[in-house]
């Protein structure tokens, strides 16, 4: 499982790069091999992040920590993603830019995607809705 949550949780004294690489310390009990390494770094690529992977996160925009906490996410190539409220903390513009990237992510990786969220425009762009209302769970067309 990965999870994505709406406070990115980066550690700040860590490099984008460091921070994708945090999952990958329970697994070793040390440092990350070498291929954990150039797969973060591919995944910072794929999410945008190529040229800010020594960059800590009070140097990037909350966009791009977010982006960091998705490429977290996917590094120990998770089945199922859970996304609690992940485009809850940014403007407009990277809450669309996140989720697109989410949408793709979750298309090509052929992962199980669940997000909770109180945004609308977020929540339509997944093929299944469910709604939880007056304590009842109930799918939305």
């Amino acid at each position: 499982m990965g999870f994505i949550f709406q406070d990115h949780l980066l550690l700040p004294q860590l490099s984008a790069l460091d921070n994708v690489l945090v999952p990958t310390l329970a697994a070793t009990g040390g440092p990350a091999p070498a291929d954990m390494r150039e797969r973060a770094l591919a995944l910072l690529e794929e999410v945008g992040l190529g040229s800010r992977v020594d960059h800590r996160p009070a140097e990037l925009s909350g966009g791009e920590r977010q982006r960091v906490a998705i490429a977290r996410a996917l590094i120990r190539r998770p089945a199922l993603l859970l996304c609690d409220e992940p485009t809850g903390n940014l403007d407009r513009s990277s809450a669309a830019a996140v989720a697109d990237l989410l949408v793709t992510l979750h298309h090509a990786r052929n992962t199980m995607l669940v997000v909770v969220t109180h945004s609308a425009v977020l929540a339509d762009r997944f093929s299944r809705r469910y709604e939880l209302d007056d304590r009842r769970l109930e799918q939305r067309a």
